[in-house]
């Protein structure tokens, strides 16, 4: 159980994004943070990360290391497909 509230969370878990993104940029690609919704946090990836083989390995050992690493153990990251910000209730 994480002893933070989703509220609590947003803030450090931007900086750790804004911490990763020029990792991603220096591949071409971006990173959008969209909200932490039951400690889950939900990000898009853009520019060349979108279709990239890696993009998965990339949320894994990247974003969600950095982030568990910064801030706590059991967060997750979930990727929103393009279109999908609205509805990350049926992700």
């Amino acid at each position: 159980m994480i002893p933070f509230s989703d509220e609590e969370l947003l803030e450090p878990v931007k900086t750790v994004i804004d911490k990763v993104r020029p990792s991603l940029a220096l591949d071409g690609g971006d990173i959008d943070f969209i909200t932490v919704k039951n400690s889950k946090v939900y990000v898009q990836l853009k520019g060349a990360c979108i279709g990239c083989s890696s993009s998965g390995s990339t949320l894994k050992y990247g974003v969600e290391r950095q982030l568990r690493m910064d801030i706590h153990p059991e967060l997750c990251v979930v990727n929103v497909p393009a279109g999908m910000e609205n509805d990350i209730e049926n992700l």
